[in-house]
């Protein structure tokens, strides 16, 4: 069984059209984070807050700067491209930039787009298709390493944390491999399984195939998706919990969110310690061993005095390695997972 792979052609214009806030241009913040080499600029609508620091462009600076995929770099709500982006994108692929999306909505179901690409000898690349014939789960224990984020709500980090413990792996020449489940992890790995278009029944199956068999020594190190505390997006995280049978999970959390976010309602986010002993007693249903390795916390809202006292107390309380993955490293949530893997 094959998984989604896609191969983009740098360097990169990150799309941002007018989306209204940091959470939801993810994407962009990934790419521009993890492959900052193959990122030459950005382009967006009038008004846009969002900005990754990166070149401002138009549709004739990327050309001249020998852009060659254009990337929509936003994960909205509902996944939907906005019809008032169209004109841009149509310009971008008329004048031969190729473009790839991991939106809900696919591009090659646009005709005026789709037309344009035509005119313009670009291509569109829609990441967000899963592998056909995707198997249900069946739970049967399989050899190898697996270490799994999960994570308090959506857009807290799950990704990062996934990225920044392997890279920790690789540095220790540990033999890993990262294990894409989104959009972004997807383009900046180059394969995976865009784990939220999976059709529900295939969720754990899904997972299965994305992290198979493999020898004893080997971690696959998976991207978590959405939170077993948000009522939108629960489902995709019991599933993957199951499905990847993970001998560790690593918390992520926001130290900024006090409630889960795009819910109606207030639904406040327990202690933490209570998160990890709900996610542990779902993950021992196909891996019974399963220990939470460490929590790894976005404080970007705080300073660094408030950041060291925070993830200190967090240690204290909770007993396992607290960090924040691009402040201090993974490197203690890493030796506690390499010394209590069974």
């Amino acid at each position: 069984m094959s998984l989604t792979t896609v191969s983009l052609e740098p360097p990169y214009l990150l799309y941002l059209g007018d989306v209204a806030d940091d959470d939801h241009a993810k994407t962009g913040f990934g790419l521009a984070y993890w492959r900052p080499e193959h990122c030459a600029g950005q382009m967006r609508l009038p008004d846009c807050p969002v900005d990754l620091d990166l070149t401002e462009m138009n549709v004739a600076d990327a050309v001249e700067a020998g852009v060659r995929t254009a990337i929509v770099s936003v994960a909205p709500v509902g996944g939907q491209i906005p019809d008032h982006w169209l004109p841009q994108l149509i310009e971008i692929a008329r004048s031969g930039i190729n473009i790839a999306s991991g939106m809900h909505s696919k591009l090659r179901s646009m005709p005026d787009l789709v037309a344009a690409a035509y005119k313009g000898g670009a291509t569109l690349t829609d990441v967000r298709v899963p592998p056909d014939n995707l198997p249900v789960g069946q739970g049967k224990l399989r050899p190898g390493k697996r270490v799994l984020t999960i994570g308090t709500d959506c857009a807290v980090g799950k990704k990062y944390s996934a990225l920044a413990l392997h890279r920790e792996l690789e540095r220790r020449n540990i033999k890993a491999t990262f294990r894409a489940t989104g959009q972004t992890g997807i383009m900046i790995a180059g394969e995976g399984i865009p784990i939220d278009a999976v059709v529900a029944d295939f969720i754990s199956g899904a997972a299965e195939v994305l992290s198979p068999a493999n020898d004893e020594d080997h971690w696959d190190v998976i991207e978590g998706q959405g939170s077993l505390l948000n009522p939108s997006y629960s489902g995709v995280t019991l599933g993957l919990l199951h499905g990847s049978q993970p001998d560790a999970i690593v918390l992520c959390h926001d130290a900024a969110r006090t409630a889960t976010l795009e819910v109606h309602g207030d639904y406040p986010i327990p202690e933490l310690d209570e998160v990890i002993d709900d996610a542990l007693r779902f993950a021992r249903r196909t891996r019974p061993a399963c220990f939470c390795a460490g929590v790894s916390v976005n404080t970007a809202a705080l300073g660094d005095v408030e950041r060291d006292t925070y993830l200190g107390r967090l240690q204290d309380h909770l007993g396992i390695p607290c960090v924040d993955p691009l402040e201090t490293g993974m490197t203690p949530i890493a030796n506690f997972m390499l010394k209590h893997a069974s």
